[in-house]
Formats: structure tokens, sequence, C-alpha cells
């Protein structure tokens, strides 16, 4: 393994991060109204893809703030987990740094299992039966069957109540790492993120993860040389890596590191309409696919619920394809899997290959049931050979082109994104700022709106005290109220 340079380590020890929040204006959310708002369910065809599987016998890496396991809709799906920070807990699953419910937002979008807030029939549960009783009339009573509700794909997960993921039956791996942002401040136990992030790939990859869900980007195209090796390892163990590629609103202009690391699968962002999002996406060469990035629903720590944007969500929703397509097709190697992500997309902007939604739009009904052949050979790249061209070789990258000058006012108006970096370049030059994927889209929104959840099992919805991020709960059936802070939400 190469030196790593002081100056490369500079070049990620800046960290910065933006609060996640929810729109202004939007109504309170409730466990049992989530199901209904998953338009991308139907819309991208993960429904029908679930046809065939929902991600059973496949690990996913969440290489995230910290994962609460406890929430309702991801009851047993945290099977592991680790703090590469040193701030945090042990298991990976408390939130921390300056967005500490990040991770349980994106979490939930991808291996959500719902939940049932339905009391459970009498005569229901372990020893029940529907036998005739032996004692009295001799007929059996059989349990009381709750009403089925409305929601869409209430029959899918654990129940019909809360968040469905793309991949509700794989399980989670919680790899906390530490963001820093002006609230939260740095690191408290001094681990910088240069040393973070290459030490969680590591263990993800060394504790059994199929897939690797990064919903954090860099301002730079650059990253760390101390993270060759790692990402060098992954490829080398057949994981397949996916991360968010940034969105405008947060500054992130054009991708960033790691999604333009090689062989990495960068998820871009699109409206309700799937259009490319104008704040909640980014643009850039290394772009693979987009995704839905807007007008998303995820759980916060502590069994709340939000409203919320950004391309955070947008590679959670791919990496939970890549768990389907690796549960029903085991034999496929990590390269195929993002080939045959890759190639089943739908076109959409420029013909051919862009740089706002790459080879296309998702489309998990054929990703995961089209009978295709794909090249064995990633079509995004090998980070094996890039580090013997660039890092051993010596050579400097040749710049990379720069996007369109202009872009449909109807895609994405004006201003357009700037030119790329030399990657090389950038790591000696330009300080990188590491931060949560949705960046400072988030920021925006809570400058001028008011944050929504709403606790599971009927509790009622609560609405902001204040800009501290303290609650103050709505009248219950008593008349009476109290306030309390609320476990993970995002700061202000």
């Amino acid at each position: 393994m190469r030196t790593r340079t002081r100056l490369a380590i500079r070049a990620a020890a800046a960290v910065v991060v933006v609060p996640a929040v929810l729109f202004p204006g939007a109504v309170p959310a409730s466990a049992d109204d989530m199901r209904a708002k998953e338009y991308w369910l139907e819309d991208y065809g993960i429904a029908e893809a679930w046809k065939s599987t929902q991600g059973e016998g496949v690990t996913v890496a969440v290489i995230d703030s910290g994962v609460d396991g406890t929430h309702p809709d991801l009851a047993g799906a945290v099977v592991g987990g680790t703090d590469a920070s040193g701030a945090g807990d042990p298991d990976g699953q408390r939130g921390i740094g300056e967005v500490p419910g990040h991770g349980t937002l994106v979490s939930t979008l991808l291996a959500g299992r719902g939940h049932s807030d339905e009391p459970e029939a009498p005569g229901a549960g372990p020893g029940s039966t529907s036998e005739p009783s032996r004692a009295g009339t001799g007929k059996a009573t059989p349990p009381a069957k709750p009403t089925p509700k409305p929601e869409p794909f209430s029959q899918y997960g654990d129940g019909p109540d809360g968040i469905v993921g793309v991949a509700p039956e794989a399980d989670l791996l919680a790899v906390s790492v530490w963001i820093e942002g002006q609230s939260s401040g740095p690191n408290p136990a001094g681990i910088p993120v240069d040393q973070q992030v290459p030490n969680a790939v590591r263990w993800a990859v060394d504790n059994g993860a199929d897939v690797i869900n990064m919903s954090l980007g860099s301002t730079s195209t650059a990253w760390p040389e101390s993270w060759d090796e790692a990402f060098l390892y992954a490829e080398q163990n057949d994981v397949v890596i996916i991360a968010a590629a940034g969105n405008r609103a947060g500054g992130l202009t054009q991708v960033g590191a790691p999604a333009t690391i090689p062989g990495v699968l960068a998820v871009a962002g699109l409206d309700r309409a799937g259009r490319a999002s104008t704040e909640a996406s980014s643009e850039g060469i290394s772009i693979a696919v987009a995704a839905p990035s807007e007008n998303l629903v995820g759980g916060l720590p502590g069994g709340f619920y939000a409203d919320w944007s950004g391309t955070s969500g947008a590679a959670p929703l791919v990496s939970g394809v890549a768990a389907l397509i690796r549960s029903r097709y085991p034999d496929l190697s990590a390269a195929e899997v993002v080939n045959r992500i890759v190639d089943t997309a739908k076109d959409a902007g420029e013909p051919g290959f862009d740089t706002l939604y790459g080879f296309g739009v998702l489309d998990v009904a054929a990703a995961v049931g089209k009978d295709i052949t794909v090249p064995q050979e990633n079509r995004l790249g090998s980070m094996e050979e890039w580090i013997q061209v660039y890092r051993r070789g010596g050579q400097v990258p040749a710049p990379q082109p720069a996007p369109p000058s202009e872009v449909p006012v109807e895609v994405l108006p004006p201003p357009p994104a700037p030119e790329a970096e030399d990657p090389l370049q950038s790591v000696h030059d330009v300080p990188a700022l590491v931060v949560l994927g949705f960046g400072g889209l988030m920021l925006a929104v809570i400058a001028g709106g008011a944050l929504h959840v709403a606790r599971v099992r009927g509790r009622p919805a609560v609405v902001p005290e204040d800009d501290t991020g303290t609650i103050e709960r709505v009248p219950d059936a008593g008349g009476e109220q109290s306030s309390r802070g609320v476990p993970g939400a995002p700061p202000s």
C-alpha cells in the first residue's frame, strides 16, 4: 500500500454536513399513511419485482450516521453493525454527527419491513389453535381477523403500517460515521473522515456485506489516496457499492467522491414526474442511473416519520434493487449486478448516455425480471485498473469532458454545472467537504418551514415548538399537552 501523504489526507479532513428536515406545510405524517406515499413502489416496477424476490438472503451495509434498529419498521432488519468514528455506539445503532437520524431515513427506504398497529386478536399468537375445544360446546372459536386496510401494498412487509423498503427481506449492517457540521462540530473521537470511510468499507466487506450503500458525498471529484485500497478490497471481494450523486441545493452542482470512484454506481435524482430534479440532484459523467429523490418518506429514530428529499434517498432505492438482483441471481458477480441495473435503465434526456440521467431512469421490474445477459466487466470501470494506471503508474488523468453548456429548460433550468475537475489535480488544490448526500437542500427547507413527524401506534402528531428541535405534542383525548425532544430528529 502506498504511503499516504499529508496533503491528500488534509483534502478530506474538512467536513461539513447540513440537517435533514421536512417540507414546510406538509401534512403531519402517521404510520398508517406511509405506504400510500410510496409512489415509487408501483411507478418504478418494484411491486412487480416482488413477485420473484424481496431480497431474502442478502446483506446490505449502510455506511451513514447510524441506524436505529428499534424503529418499528426495522424490527429484525439490523443483524450487525459497528462504529467507525470512535464516537458512536459499538453496534452502530445510535445516530451521531450533524444529522443523527439520516441513517434511519436511508435504511427504511432500503429495507423497511413495515409493521402492524392492529392489536393481537384473541387466541392468536404462539400456542393458539383452531382445533375444536374439548370443553363447553365443543365448537371452535376462530380468532378474529382485523379488517384489511385499504392502503396500497399492505400485503407486503410485516404489516400494513409504516414504510416497506425496496428489499424488505434483506438484512442490514449499521456502520456509523461522524460527519461534521456547524451544530455537531468535529468528531470528538478525533478520527478524520479520510480514515473513517475506508475503515467502514473494509468492515462491511469483512462482515458479509453483499451491497454497500453510501448516501454521502464530497464537494470534490477526487478522493483521498487513503480510500483507494478499501474500495479496491470491496471490488476484489465482489461487493456492489452504490453512492448518492449529491444535490444542487447543497452546493453539489457536480458529482463528488465516492460517487466518482471507478466501479461505484452513482445515483442521480428525479422529481415526482420522473424528470431530473433541479435541486435534489447534481450532474456529472460518473452518474449511472437516476431514481426518485423528491417527495420521499422515511423513518426517524424513536418511531417517527418524515417527508424528505435528496439523492440520499435515491441511493438506497437503487441499493435495494441490487439486493433484489443478488437474491434472485446469487451467481451473478457484483459487476454483473451493476450492469444489469445500468443496461435495463430507460433512456431519458439526451439520446444515450448523458450527465443528468446517466444511462437512464431506474426500471426495477426489468432489472430484476428481464431475461438478459450482461457483460462480466463493470461498465462503470475498475478500481484495480485505475490504481494501476494513475496511482502506481504516476499518470495524471486527462481532463474530464465538461457537461453540456446548455440543457433543455423543461429538464434542468440554468445555470449549467461547471466543468468536471481533474481528480488528481483537485485532491491537492481543493479541500474536499464531505456531506451527507442530500446536502443543503434540507437546510433551505428548514429555514422556511416546520418539522412534521408522528409516532407509530396511534400516538398524536407533533409540530415544532421552536427552532431548537424541541417539539410540542398536540392535545390528547384528555386535553393535556406535553413536550419532548424527538430522538434523532434532525437539528435546525
